[in-house]
């Protein structure tokens, strides 16, 4: 099975035919969620709170459900949000701000803005065509978009429709040999980054999902999840043992891209990611799905900041809902920031179009935010544009 599963892996032709819905299918998916006209889409949302809205009332319930639910009682995702909230800017006046540069380079790549889109899976259960309209929309905007593990498309049919440079998010799965051919792939593919996570030994408790009980639609499947695409609806997990940092160490010998930690709170953890190797960590807490009532991203990113001392770069996701919540983490230490719900919805409202709308505000929202605050560029963007906490 092992020799079988990676010479599927390494066949694009595999995986498309199990892949692709049929047309009558995916037609009847799109009339049932309603996807409106893009007519629609250029003038209701004007935030990205308006597109939960009306994912809420557009996809599947099922599928609302799965992305918007959390771990537990959701205290962490409430926090996330909290914790942005409360942070209040500091502003100065006077100042030229007549250009607002928001460029920024991460490993040799320069992007536009600092925000990626986040791995985020199953975009089939979202909207029939799935993270080929992902791929679509965040390349409209020249947005960076991490490729989940548990996508439902194969990467080659990503790459094909990407005009802006992938990302890849991968577990270190049981079968070794599956891993190493999975990386290869994705490099093969033209992903410009690993993102391992390293914050999942084990599922938490998402009960919001268990009282749907969420299955994937007919049909859909997740190539690179394997051991469980079987059945109707079967929920694809990676069939993994627990990591270490030594499989850090093993992943980094043979990948030919920068490699970076995804799901680190703890500024210690941070640290010996550094001190082993990695060429970036992602400061998570998976978006509140994994383990309740562990602190906000933006509560401990100061620290891992200090910690980390400007020796790699630092990313952040967890509760980025304005273009005020990306100033806010880059004041804090984090050098880019990824969204994840947000474009979930989008995608499910809207398709292609609706995750590059879901893009566009935030990017908008922090040109403007910069300009307010009276910052011209990203090297100018410091904790002093936080106001004080004590005062």
């Amino acid at each position: 099975m092992k020799v079988t599963r990676r010479k599927a892996l390494l066949s694009a032709s595999a995986f498309v035919g199990a892949s692709v819905l049929p047309l009558r299918v995916m037609e009847g998916r799109a009339a049932a969620q309603q996807v409106p006209a893009k007519t629609d889409i250029a003038s209701e949302p004007v935030s990205l709170s308006d597109f939960e809205v009306m994912a809420r009332q557009r996809i599947p319930h099922m599928a609302y459900e799965f992305v918007a639910g959390g771990a537990a009682d959701e205290h962490t995702i409430r926090w996330n949000r909290e914790a942005l909230d409360k942070i209040r800017l500091r502003p100065r006046i006077l100042i030229d701000v007549s250009k607002v540069d928001t460029r920024v380079s991460l490993f040799g790549q320069e992007m536009p803005f600092p925000i990626l889109l986040a791995p985020t899976a199953y975009h089939r259960a979202i909207h029939p065509e799935g993270e080929v309209a992902t791929a679509k929309g965040a390349g409209a905007v020249a947005a960076t978009y991490v490729v989940s593990s548990a996508t439902t498309t194969p990467l080659e049919e990503i790459a094909r429709v990407a005009t802006h440079p992938l990302w890849f998010q991968m577990y270190v799965q049981s079968d070794r040999g599956f891993t190493r051919d999975l990386v290869h792939l994705a490099e093969a593919t033209g992903c410009r980054a690993l993102c391992i996570t390293v914050d999942t030994p084990v599922l938490g408790a998402r009960n919001r999902q268990q009282r749907v009980k969420f299955e994937l639609p007919p049909g859909v499947k997740t190539p690179y999840l394997f051991d469980v695409n079987t059945g109707r609806g079967a929920i694809m997990r990676p069939q993994r043992e627990i990591v270490t940092w030594k499989d850090i160490d093993w992943l980094r010998s043979f990948a030919r891209v920068p490699v970076l930690l995804k799901g680190i709170l703890n500024p210690d953890d941070a640290d010996q990611a550094v001190r082993a190797g990695a060429s970036g960590i992602i400061v998570s807490n998976h978006g509140g799905r994994n383990l309740d009532t562990v602190p906000a991203t933006a509560d401990v990113l100061p620290q891992v900041a200090d910690k980390v001392a400007g020796r790699v770069p630092i990313l952040m996701d967890g509760g980025i809902r304005r273009g005020t919540d990306v100033l806010k983490a880059l004041a804090l230490g984090a050098k880019a920031v990824l969204i994840g719900r947000p474009y979930c919805y989008g995608l499910g409202v809207a398709g292609a179009e609706g995750v590059s709308r879901v893009v566009s505000i935030p990017r908008t929202e922090f040109e403007m935010a910069m300009a307010l605050t009276g910052r011209s560029s990203i090297t100018s963007i410091d904790r002093s544009v936080l106001w004080p906490a004590s005062q």
